[in-house]
């Protein structure tokens, strides 16, 4: 993308009155330069089967091009029309919860299903017909948000006994002998016996329902990114909105029910939304960790924000100042546009008070105006912020079978009780962690072909993974990587069958410990060796592994427990040119960082911006390259204080117009940056 974009959805469809010229003329006025139309309104778009009507899109399209704005256009296919359920009620899902699905909310239907796949081609084909010839369409979004939606009907279920037909070459045995079934004798001796996969409590075949489901998400996608394709002129992108984890009330972690590395491959622009607490709340790591992944699921390259909040539910109207921090970080992190859901207030139905650019009454307000502060910054910057690239040396290695594995076997502090965390708990203690030392990341896949990219690998509670994972963690570290991983790592295969030999699998010698014991912390604090993590002594949480280190490894903790402080509890062991780094129970984030700081210290990527996280920890660094080859700094103030330090590097001041010099005094304002230019 070789351009910033900058906008909202607007749904014409939504409005009382026809007001399109007026809502054109006030996003020119701040410096919008792009819309998204139609992606939620099969219904309108299609009132009776066959029967279309492009009222809304032509009024939205011809609007927009009055008044110099470019387009995305959406397939409208993640909300299904009630004519098509009542003529076909297959296509609404039978998933893991009900067997007696009901119309009403959007994401509701069985994309599998043969019904809905000939009338979604039908309004696909029609709306990319009608739309792809405007030279300000600019590409297509295909769906929203696209999940499998818990479908488990019998038509899915076949699907999945073919595909573990094919994938155990009709070997009925293996499967058995790979999944454990022979256990309350859950074994299958007749493939037309298979039973309905909902009702398992067999980990391995339960895992293994989740893996295909997810396929079926990115078949989905390539199959509505080909027909799109078949229109779309070659300057048009097509695009996706990717969602994530949504816990505890915005996007959290990995998204369970799609592999977005894989999902990603159907697409030729990672398009995400990203949704984040403000007000004393805002501390930029949701906008940086969707940002990170959105980057990372498209091998580096620049991807668009296509849903963010602008006032967004009660709690989230920004204080003054935030939303233009909020969307100068998202270029931050390497985006090549900013869209807010959405451009005015609903007036009805679901998401009434998940309010827009525009208030109800339609009128600009201070959303608008700080908006437009920001449109008009990029308009006259865009060539020191477009095309920003990244260099990381750190990567998190991640993983949706680890995310499955923990949701089966959740880490918890009692049988079906207490105090739990899940893959993405852990995922995000280490990540934030990383964010508050000014750490920047690239997220990997559990079976990324070139670990060696990277100087430090972090792996977060990878339960789950293959012999050839195992292995690729093991040539990292012997060739020279500094390997950080945690409990819960190389537990299971990849069939979540537990492996039978000294835990962690086939990485004793690598982390130079082993154990074959686990338990709740009931109390247990980590000691640490005099010096390392600054004295830290955060409580275990949750889960601790009782680690017996071998000769010569360094035992940085041991558990500060009556019981178990006979045990190792953080490890460090060198093994060929690198080091493997053994993190055995949860604990704090603050101990977690103190624990990080130092392992990042001794493996030679602590730089300035770390320094700087120590002396302003509200103060977090983005940094790159620009489109023009020059390196950008940006230095971005999750505070409502002004912040005062010395510039790290030497460069232009962009969004100040002057020259800094390396050491100058620069004031950070209260929920403000400074982007530097070298």
């Amino acid at each position: 993308m070789d351009r910033i974009l900058f906008g909202a959805a607007y749904y014409d469809e939504y409005l009382p009155t026809d007001r399109t010229a007026t809502d054109m003329a006030l996003m020119r006025d701040a410096h919008f330069t792009v819309i998204r139309i139609a992606e939620s309104t099969w219904s309108t778009l299609e009132p009776r089967p066959g029967v279309f009507d492009f009222t809304h899109v032509d009024r939205a399209l011809d609007a927009a091009e009055a008044f110099g704005l470019q387009v995305v256009v959406g397939t409208p296919t993640y909300a299904v029309p009630a004519w098509l359920v009542a003529t076909y009620p297959e296509v609404l899902a039978v998933t893991d919860a009900t067997d007696t699905p009901r119309y009403g909310a959007r994401q509701i239907m069985d994309i599998t299903a043969p019904a809905f796949r000939l009338h979604s081609e039908r309004v696909i084909r029609a709306l990319a017909e009608r739309t792809a010839g405007r030279q300000h369409v600019i590409g297509f979004q295909v769906d929203n948000e696209t999940k499998y939606y818990g479908a488990a009907s019998r038509s899915v279920q076949r699907g999945f006994v073919r595909h573990l037909r094919e994938q155990f070459g009709d070997d009925l045995d293996a499967l058995n002998r790979a999944y454990g079934l022979d256990y309350w004798s859950n074994r299958v001796d007749a493939w037309e016996d298979f039973p309905d996969v909902r009702g398992t409590i067999n980990g391995s075949l339960a895992a293994a329902f989740d893996a295909y489901r997810r396929g079926l998400v990115t078949e989905y996608l390539g199959w509505q990114a080909g027909i799109v394709r078949e229109y779309a002129r070659p300057d048009q992108f097509v695009t996706q909105n990717f969602d994530f984890d949504w816990a505890p009330g915005w996007s959290y972690g990995v998204q369970p029910s799609v592999d977005h590395f894989r999902a990603a491959r159907t697409v030729d622009l990672a398009g995400v939304d990203i949704y984040h607490p403000t007000q004393s709340r805002l501390t930029g790591k949701e906008i940086a960790f969707g940002g990170d992944m959105a980057r990372s699921i498209k091998g580096g390259a620049n991807y668009l924000v296509a849903e963010t909040q602008a006032q967004g539910q009660l709690g989230w109207l920004p204080y003054p100042g935030q939303l233009r921090l909020q969307a100068w970080s998202h270029l931050a992190s390497g985006a090549c546009g900013v869209m807010y859901w959405h451009w005015h207030s609903i007036h009805n139905s679901f998401e009434t008070y998940w309010k827009g650019v525009l208030s109800h009454d339609l009128e600009p307000g201070p959303t608008y105006e700080e908006a437009g502060v920001f449109g008009g910054e990029v308009e006259e910057h865009a060539a020191s912020i477009t095309g920003l690239r990244k260099q990381n040396r750190v990567a998190v290695l991640v993983s949706n079978e680890a995310l499955t594995a923990l949701r089966l076997f959740r880490l918890e502090t009692g049988f079906m009780f207490g105090e739990s965390a899940g893959y993405n708990d852990v995922l995000r203690r280490v990540y934030d962690a990383l964010f508050e030392l000014n750490v920047e990341v690239d997220f990997v896949p559990f079976d990324a072909p070139d670990l060696g990219a990277y100087e430090v690998l972090l792996v977060p509670a990878l339960y789950t993974a293959p012999q050839s994972t195992v292995d690729a963690l093991r040539r990292y570290v012997q060739d020279g990587g500094h390997l950080v991983a945690t409990f819960r790592t190389a537990v299971a295969d990849e069939h979540l069958t537990v492996w039978d030999d000294r835990a962690p699998h086939g990485l004793t010698d690598v982390f130079g410990v082993t154990y074959n014991q686990f338990s709740t912390p009931d109390g247990a604090r980590l000691a640490f060796r005099d010096g390392f993590a600054g004295g830290a002594d955060g409580a275990a949480e949750v889960v601790l592994e009782l680690l017996t280190p071998a000769a010569g490894t360094e035992v940085l903790a041991r558990y500060d427990h009556p019981a178990w402080s006979g045990y190792a509890a953080l490890t460090r062991n060198a093994f060929g040119d690198g080091t493997a780094t053994y993190l055995a129970t949860l604990t704090d984030l603050v101990t977690v960082r103190a624990v990080l700081a130092d392992l990042l210290r001794d493996a030679g990527v602590w730089d300035w911006p770390q320094d700087l996280a120590l002396a302003a920890p509200t103060v977090a660094v983005r940094r790159g390259t620009n489109g023009r080859g020059r390196a950008v700094t940006y230095l971005l103030n999750y505070s409502g204080s002004p912040v005062v330090l010395p510039a790290p590097v030497a460069g232009r001041d962009v969004l100040g117009a002057r020259d800094v010099t390396a050491g100058q005094e620069l004031t950070v304002g209260a929920w403000d940056l400074v982007l530097l230019e070298d």
